[in-house]
């Protein structure tokens, strides 16, 4: 009898149903589908992320052409390396004058484009171009509109005064190649955010709207009471990307002055360019491959902890 109720013990109660075992290669199983992206991102990606680590502990020697091991010495030098610190000033001056302009011309785009003008629908579609163009054929755009003698960007501010002859935007000792370079750059990615912020106008609740109206505000207040609050989000997020992506400007500088004249649009970059393809210094184009990584990384990390930005 005992031996009866510990069987009894031992069997599922009717109703009970046990869990199939899931095979790999069953059309069910979430990781069947998510293989190929894990091994996209493992090889190109996470590999090539430890192989530039590994590559910023040694250094190339061109006559024996093999790879020695330099421990600290090429982190040691990038701290101490004025040519890098002047790269990272450029890169930081840079990159805050093109998302201050981009993003007010932006947003003042959008505005416009939101108010439904004639011909709205053809210039939302006419002012994606810009960004389905590579940053090379912009780059060399540019560098003839831009050029000294015939350029039709250089005729216009010679004849405006605005820059004189002798100092061209490209060209002369300089003075005027960063900007040479921002037209580019707010021409082509000033339409990433009038799209992203457009989309954020267009989803902002009517009867709000409607009923600030009512109310009496004017313009001004419905725009910095009312738009630009709810508008928060969007615009954080769009600044989070922009920003990281200016970090890595390379291809304007590399067509249009290749970090001339005098290294003044030298960005951090372009110089870990010249340091690994023009000079040979492979492990030290690493390291600065690194440091360019964790500078994006930790500016995106503050700025998601000041802006409380949530996935």
């Amino acid at each position: 009898m005992a031996q009866a109720d510990s069987t009894l013990l031992v069997q599922p109660q009717a109703g009970t149903r046990t869990k199939p075992r899931r095979r790999f290669f069953s059309s069910e199983n979430p990781w069947l589908w998510l293989t190929p992206a894990l091994a996209f991102l493992l090889f190109y990606s996470i590999f090539p992320l430890f192989y530039n680590l590994y590559l910023s502990f040694n250094e190339w020697q061109t006559r024996k052409k093999i790879f020695v091991f330099q421990g600290f010495d090429n982190w040691t030098k990038l701290l101490a390396d004025e040519r890098a610190v002047n790269s990272l000033k450029i890169t930081f001056t840079y990159t805050v004058i093109a998302l201050v302009i981009e993003l007010l011309l932006g947003l003042t785009i959008a505005l416009l484009l939101d108010a439904r003008p004639w011909g709205a629908n053809i210039m939302q579609t006419l002012i994606i171009l810009p960004m389905v163009t590579a940053p090379s054929i912009a780059g060399m755009l540019f560098r003839l509109l831009e050029h000294s003698e015939y350029g039709v960007i250089s005729w216009v501010l010679y004849g405006a005064g605005i820059i004189p002859k002798t100092e061209p935007l490209l060209g002369g000792t300089g003075v005027n190649a960063l900007a040479g370079l921002l037209v580019v750059d707010i021409w082509q990615w000033t339409p990433f955010f009038v799209l992203i912020l457009l989309a954020g106008l267009k989803g902002l609740p009517q009867e709000i709207m409607e009923a600030s109206q009512v109310d009496g505000a004017g313009w001004w207040n419905r725009l910095a009471r009312i738009k630009i609050p709810l508008l928060r989000g969007v615009l954080t997020i769009a600044i989070l990307f922009r920003l990281v992506d200016l970090y890595k400007v390379f291809d304007y500088v590399l067509v249009m002055t290749a970090g001339g004249p005098g290294q003044k649009t030298e960005t951090i970059s372009f110089y870990g360019y010249v340091q690994t393809f023009q000079q040979l210094k492979w492990g030290y184009g690493a390291a600065l491959g690194i440091a360019i990584m964790l500078l994006a990384w930790l500016t995106a990390f503050i700025y998601q902890k000041i802006f409380r930005i949530k996935w």
